[in-house]
């Protein structure tokens, strides 16, 4: 038997703590929310805050910076090494100062995903250093 598919629940419940899974939900979490949290109709594009703050001029690509920070602070809790650190200090700060250029820098915001290049550096880290909290994404 099939079973049916449930939608997302809209609230998730995220772990507290500093051990490597809850820091991982915690950044998948932050990831969605900045890079996919909605789909523009039509075109079946996801799109998330970081795009659509960004379309406030220079406040917005800010505040999207600093929300994108927050996944770069959870990774140096990680004890991820400095240069990759700093790899994704440069991808947050490439997508502000882009970002800033009106309208060109809107447009960018919608094709450079750097929440979700940061994310990735963090998942590569955590299964060769923590293979045992693997979580397998399904």
């Amino acid at each position: 038997m099939v079973e049916p598919i449930r939608p997302r629940p809209l609230v998730m419940e995220l772990p507290m703590g500093n051990d490597p899974v809850a820091i991982r939900k915690r950044v998948e979490a932050m990831e969605v929310i900045l890079e996919r949290a909605f789909v523009i109709p039509g075109i079946n594009r996801p799109v998330g805050l970081d795009a659509l703050i960004g379309l406030i001029p220079v406040v917005g690509d800010l505040i999207a910076g600093a929300m994108g920070a927050y996944i770069v602070w959870e990774a140096r809790n990680l004890g991820l090494p400095k240069w990759k650190l700093w790899r994704m200090a440069g991808n947050i700060a490439f997508d502000t100062a882009v970002g800033a250029v009106p309208v060109a820098g809107d447009l960018f915001d919608f094709m450079f995903r750097s929440n979700t290049r940061n994310l990735r550096i963090i998942k590569r880290h955590l299964d060769k250093h923590h293979p045992a909290q693997r979580i397998i994404d399904g």
